[in-house]
C-alpha cells in the first residue's frame, strides 16, 4: 500500500528534525544523548524486545535472563550511538570526525587495492556499521556499497546525501548485479552487509550461532567469479577508549575446488563465522532486534511468534 503525501512529508520532517537536532550537538554529546535516549526506548519497545530476547536465547542459551536483558539494552544503546554519529555525517568537519575513530588495518585495504583485482569489503550490523563506509571515505578510500532504499523518497535522499558526502556511492541492492561486476572488474571497491535474513531465492543456509540462517550468497559468488580480494571491516565502539575502532582485516582465503555450489556454501559460512566472531566479542552491539532466523529450512518450525 503506497503512502499518502501527508505521511511521506510527516516522516520526512520528523527524520530531518531528529538528524538536525542531534547534528547540532557537540560530537561526543550527540553520541551520549543518543545512547541514553535509545536505552530508555528499550522499555517502550515490547515487540522488538521480544524478538531480541528470542534471538539471545538462541545465540547464548547458557546466559542468565538478567544478562540477556543487559545485552539487549546495550543493543538499543548502540542504535542510539549510531544515530548520534550518523547525524554528524552531513555537516561535521572531517578532521573532527576522525578524532573519535581509531583506524586499524588500513594497510590491508591499500595492498588489496594495489592488486587491481577489485576489493569486496563485508561487514555486519555490529557497532556503527554506517561508519564502516563513511570512515573509509574519511581516510581517503571511498567505495561503492549496497543499500536497501527507504520507502520514503524524501528520507532516502536525505540519508543518501549524508552517506555520499565524502565521495562514496550507494547502489540499490534490488538491481545491483551488473553494476557490482563492473565495479570489481574495473578494480574498484565494493561494500556489502551480510548478516540479515535473506529470501530463499537469494540465499543459502549456513550456521550462525549454531542455528541455520538464511544468508546471501552474493558475496561468495562475486568473489569466486571475479577474483576480487575479500576483507572484513567493522566499526565497534570501544568503551574504554570512548572511540570507534575501524578494523580492517586481512584478505580471506578464497579457494576454488571446481564445485561452485560447495565453494559458495563454504565461503558463505566463512564470512558468516567472521561476523559471529565479532558479535561474540561485542555482544551488546549487534542488531538483536532483527529477525535473523525468520526464514527456515524446509520442514523446520517457525522461530518467532
Amino acid at each position: 500500500m503506497s503512502k499518502s503525501n501527508l505521511q511521506i512529508n510527516l516522516e520526512y520532517v520528523t527524520a530531518r528534525l531528529l538528524l538536525a537536532g542531534f547534528g547540532a550537538l557537540p560530537q561526543r554529546v550527540s553520541l551520549c544523548v543518543g545512547s541514553i535516549m535509545a536505552g530508555c526506548a528499550y522499555y517502550f519497545s515490547g515487540p522488538l524486545r521480544r524478538t531480541g530476547q528470542r534471538n539471545l536465547r538462541l545465540a547464548f542459551p547458557d546466559l542468565s535472563a538478567s544478562e540477556r536483558r543487559r545485552l539487549l539494552r546495550g543493543c538499543f544503546q548502540n542504535l542510539g550511538r549510531l544515530l548520534g554519529v550518523f547525524s554528524q555525517f552531513a555537516h561535521a568537519n572531517p578532521q573532527t570526525l576522525k578524532r573519535i575513530i581509531d583506524c586499524d588495518g588500513l594497510e590491508h585495504l591499500e595492498a588489496a587495492q594495489r592488486s587491481g583485482r577489485g576489493v569486496i569489503l563485508f561487514t555486519g550490523h555490529v557497532g556503527a556499521w554506517e561508519l564502516t563506509s563513511f570512515a573509509l571515505a574519511l581516510f581517503d578510500h571511498p567505495l561503492s556499497f549496497l543499500v536497501r532504499r527507504i520507502d520514503n523518497s524524501k528520507i532516502e535522499t536525505l540519508i543518501d546525501r549524508a552517506r555520499t558526502r565524502l565521495g562514496n556511492r550507494t547502489i540499490d541492492k534490488t538491481s545491483a548485479a551488473r553494476e557490482m561486476l563492473q565495479i570489481l572488474q574495473a578494480g574498484g571497491t565494493l561494500g556489502i552487509l551480510v548478516d540479515l535474513n535473506t529470501l530463499d531465492r537469494e540465499a543459502i543456509f549456513v550456521d550462525f550461532f549454531g542455528v541455520p540462517a538464511s544468508t546471501t550468497f552474493m558475496l561468495a559468488r562475486l568473489a569466486l567469479r571475479t577474483g576480487a580480494d575479500v576483507l572484513p571491516v567493522f566499526a565497534p565502539w570501544d568503551k574504554q577508549r570512548r572511540r570507534f575502532l575501524l578494523k580492517i582485516g586481512r584478505p580471506l582465503v578464497v579457494d576454488r575446488t571446481g564445485d561452485e555450489a560447495e565453494d559458495v556454501r563454504r565461503l558463505t559460512q566463512s564470512f558468516t563465522s567472521v561476523v559471529e566472531d565479532y558479535v561474540r566479542r561485542y555482544p551488546d552491539q549487534w542488531l538483536w532486534i532483527h529477525r535473523r532466523w525468520k526464514t527456515r529450512p524446509p520442514g523446520q518450525p517457525e522461530i518467532y511468534d
